[in-house]
């Protein structure tokens, strides 16, 4: 057996004795087979790594180098019964999909994300921005548990929640309308604890944590190398492998108390995509000088959208899709999100954008695969989030008696690709404790050759993915 293996069989292979001796909550999860012969979304966050210097009383809740203290249950899904099945399969197959979905508070979240955005994106340079506002969302709002006082407070008015409970709601809201895992679309989201084995932890938080945010909580020696390969294989594991060389040179420190972990991964086609036949090079306009790169094209009748400064279209996957945001001429992508207006376009377009059409769209957009990584700490303080990355003021009683601890480090990287078949991202965040003048009647060109936004969106047209592509 693998050392892989044997890390994988102390996580998943806990007797039954030893979990009832130490009064856990245990759920069973299941091994996610990811396979990416087609299009996937993938985002990854690693979240709120809490660093403190004064230990506390030593606990362990197994005898295995990794043990779990809780065990978050996903849903089951009907399964998509294929396209010949009988009405009643399909029938219980969409009973299925409505019992899963919520309805999200769009408006309540819209504050966060006039703010957040901005703030990430803006003042790239000439570098590409890229940003995962679902993912920031979910990771500050399991922060959000573990603090208090000021702190929880601050994080609650960044994310527009009125106290803890509407939070959890908010959040648990989100989670369930953008979890998705029927054999036609794969949009899943996974948390998860990693615990000091030397701290203490209050077990009703990891408990809140695994019922609300279907968080799993594993404890084990920070430091230790079998601890630091765990994690990273649960990271791995969820996200098909696709940030691997971000994700093997992560580790928890000796001084890390405890770590948040949220990944979000998204798989599905374009509802008619580009034919690679029609690709070929063409010129981008970089902010650097013009570059070679392959350019896709298509030419259908779809929905053309514009507003002062930008024009704009939706390439649909079977539920979500992608917008690619184009500024005019004289506009940047700076200029678009000083107001954010292209936001209230994706929330509002299928209730009717004033400023809309359908026509025959010559579309045209390079196959890109960008990435950018973003430290996050100023810009959460410029958001409001200050206290948790002060010794002094942080407050994690919710969580632990622990004294002096602080959120010292907060990156986020994405990388984004598209080709003809659809979109493929994978993003990670380490917070360590880590108009155009109106459309032609029939006809319109929309060539995306020199820098644009774009915009990956999954239920209730809320943001997953968002960038700024200066070079594809």
């Amino acid at each position: 057996m693998s050392k892989a293996d044997k890390l994988f069989d102390g996580i998943t292979n806990v007797r039954e004795d030893l979990l009832e001796q130490a009064e856990t909550h245990v759920f069973k999860t299941g091994r996610r087979r990811y396979r990416f012969t087609v299009v996937a979304v993938a985002g990854l966050l690693i979240a709120a790594i809490l660093a403190g210097t004064v230990p506390g009383q030593q606990v362990s809740f197994f005898d295995t180098p990794v043990h779990a203290a809780t065990r978050a249950e996903y849903p089951e899904m009907t399964p998509y019964p294929g396209e010949n099945a009988d009405w009643k399969d399909i029938e219980k197959w969409m009973d299925g999909l409505n019992a899963q979905y919520r309805d999200v508070d769009a408006a309540a979240l819209q504050p966060y994300l006039q703010a957040s955005i901005p703030q990430f994106l803006q003042d790239n340079g000439t570098d590409n921005a890229l940003y995962s506002p679902l993912n920031v969302y979910m990771a500050l709002a399991m922060l959000a548990e573990v603090t208090d006082g000021d702190s929880r407070q601050q994080i609650l008015h960044l994310l527009g929640a009125a106290d803890i409970d509407a939070l959890r709601q908010q959040a648990n809201d989100l989670w369930n309308a953008n979890y998705r895992d029927d054999g036609i679309m794969q949009r899943v989201l996974a948390n998860s604890l990693w615990l000091s084995e030397s701290y203490t932890f209050r077990q009703e938080t990891l408990d809140r944590l695994a019922e609300q945010y279907f968080a799993s909580s594993f404890c084990g020696q920070m430091g230790a190398e079998e601890f630091n390969t765990a994690l990273r294989d649960w990271l791995n594991e969820q996200t098909g492998g696709l940030l691997g060389d971000q994700i093997d040179n992560l580790e928890l420190t000796p001084d890390t108390v405890l770590a948040l972990a949220s990944t979000v991964y998204f798989k599905a086609k374009w509802n008619g995509g580009f034919n690679e036949a029609n690709t070929a090079d063409g010129l981008f306009h970089s902010t650097n000088g013009d570059v070679t790169c392959r350019m896709m094209k298509r030419s259908d009748i779809t929905s053309y959208y514009w507003a002062d400064n930008f024009t704009a279209v939706r390439m649909d996957f079977e539920d979500g899709g992608m917008w690619f945001i184009l500024p005019d001429e004289g506009y940047t992508s700076g200029d678009l999100l000083e107001d954010c207006a292209f936001l209230e376009l994706i929330q509002t377009a299928n209730n009717g954008w004033e400023n809309q059409t359908r026509l025959r769209v010559n579309m045209t957009v390079p196959k890109f695969d960008v990435s950018s990584q973003i430290k996050l700490r100023d810009g959460l303080q410029a958001l409001g989030v200050t206290d948790v990355f002060d010794a002094g003021k942080a407050d994690f009683s919710p969580v632990t008696d622990g004294e002096g601890l602080f959120v010292s480090e907060a990156t986020h990287g994405v990388r984004v690709k598209i080709d003809e078949e659809g979109c493929e991202a994978a993003a990670y965040t380490m917070l360590a404790l880590a108009g155009a003048a109106p459309p032609p009647d029939e006809e319109v060109d929309f060539t995306a050759d020199r820098p644009f936004l774009f915009c990956v969106t999954g239920a209730n047209n809320l943001p997953l993915f968002v960038g700024v592509v200066n070079q594809p």
